[in-house]
């Protein structure tokens, strides 16, 4: 799907040649009937093409991330069609290797806590908020290591 993609969406440069990157202007223009016949849904289309029409325009723009807090760049990536918070938080673990993020939507971290920390009850997530405050700034890594703890043998990917 991926190859698909990308040879419908990269173009060719001045020379002919195919072009090295995707030019998200290119896939903000691109028919959600061409995408579909990349292995897109129709609904996945209409994300993508939002996401790219976002940097086009400039509303997400990655030389400012290193400079938001987390906050602001969940904010940014929320508007974007398709993402959610967790999808943003994922981002900024990941991604953007942010110390500090706490997930507390995320079914790993809810079912970890519990174990760990409530007797195998699930905690609401202002309670995992207020037991996670002891973490900072490093929730992401103790969020780590709770995943971790679910699954001690180690995933092989």
């Amino acid at each position: 799907m991926w190859g698909r993609f990308a040879l419908a969406a990269q173009g060719r440069d001045a020379d002919g040649a195919l072009a090295i990157a995707l030019d998200p202007a290119r896939v903000a223009r691109m028919r959600v009937t061409t995408m579909r016949r990349c292995g897109f849904s129709e609904r996945k289309a209409e994300y993508v093409r939002d996401l790219a029409r976002h940097f086009v325009s400039g509303r997400l723009a990655p030389h400012t991330w290193s400079v938001l807090d987390d906050e602001a760049l969940i904010k940014a990536l929320v508007d974007v069609k398709g993402i959610g918070r967790w999808t943003a938080e994922m981002f900024l673990m990941f991604h953007e290797v942010r110390a500090d993020v706490l997930p507390v939507a995320d079914i790993g971290l809810q079912n970890a806590m519990a174990l760990h920390y409530n007797k195998g009850e699930r905690m609401l997530p202002a309670q995992m908020r207020i037991h996670a405050q002891r973490w900072a700034p490093w929730r992401s890594v103790a969020t780590w290591y709770l995943w971790r703890s679910l699954e001690p043998v180690p995933v092989q990917y």
